[in-house]
């Protein structure tokens, strides 16, 4: 288990031989991993391969078999980090019978966010056109940019965004990288799920997974130096092809931002 004094360091989220079963069925398979702050955090792979179930575990909704995992030195799904993580899910969480600025309104007072949060998401998210027609009425991709506008009120150090691009157009896509730049640039921490795997040269780092179990966690760079390969795609089946190999040493950043035991903890369980 680490310390705040470890985390203040630099991890936002670390976690440590997480094991998931359902039923008979592994799903996570002794994950351990550390999360810098202030960073994006590309968390890519195949369907099925647990990178939901991690994060369900992450925002402490999903039943663990054993592992730790301290989100902002905090076990996950403490109390205290309801207003501090935010998790946006594949399916939007809205209400089809309200309107964009309903829906926000609604969400800022369970939060306990300002009145004025709901003029400042709305801007953020490129939703003033849309803000006083009914979220079912809105097209999915809308409907999933309503979902973050509502996780960012309040403004959360941690942002777990499960396939947020999911049925965006190109341009849609590159508008909502962009936020997610901006955020991290700001000091919030966000790990996004992708099985789309240009979207990979975005993030500061990356955790691909396969099978319940950790293939890489590395900047983009590194993954394709160890790989010999210019493409991330690629890349990540020559990792399939060689199992479970031995990770490249983390880049220096990240030797700044992470934890020395953090990174012994998630090296050694490989």
């Amino acid at each position: 288990m680490m310390n705040n004094a470890a985390v203040a360091d630099g991890a936002a989220i670390v976690v440590h031989e997480l094991h998931v079963r359902r039923g008979r069925t592994r799903v996570l398979d002794g994950l351990s991993l550390a999360v810098p702050r202030g960073r994006i955090v590309g968390l890519l792979g195949p369907s099925g391969s647990g990178k939901t179930t991690l994060m369900r575990s992450l925002v402490g909704v999903q039943v663990v078999q054993s592992g730790s995992i301290e989100v902002l030195g905090l076990p996950a799904g403490s109390r205290s980090l309801r207003r501090r993580v935010a998790y946006v899910t594949q399916q939007a969480s809205v209400y089809d019978d309200l309107t964009v600025r309903q829906n926000l309104a609604y969400f800022r007072r369970v939060l306990g966010a300002p009145a004025s949060d709901v003029d400042r998401v709305i801007e953020r998210t490129a939703l003033g056109p849309y803000a006083g027609r009914l979220a079912g009425s809105l097209s999915g991709g809308q409907r999933g940019r309503v979902s973050l506008a509502a996780a960012l009120l309040g403004t959360p150090e941690v942002l777990v965004l499960d396939e947020p691009t999911v049925g965006l157009d190109p341009v849609l896509r590159v508008e909502l990288w962009q936020l997610f730049r901006s955020l991290a640039d700001e000091g919030a921490t966000l790990l996004v799920s992708s099985h789309v795997m240009d979207e990979a040269k975005r993030c500061d780092r990356l955790l691909l997974m396969r099978d319940g179990a950790l293939l890489a966690d590395d900047t983009v760079d590194g993954v394709l130096a160890f790989t010999g390969t210019d493409d991330v795609e690629t890349a990540f089946l020559r990792l399939i092809e060689q199992g479970r190999p031995d990770l490249p040493p983390r880049d220096a950043a990240a030797r700044d931002t992470v934890p020395d035991a953090a990174m012994r903890d998630a090296e050694g369980s490989r």
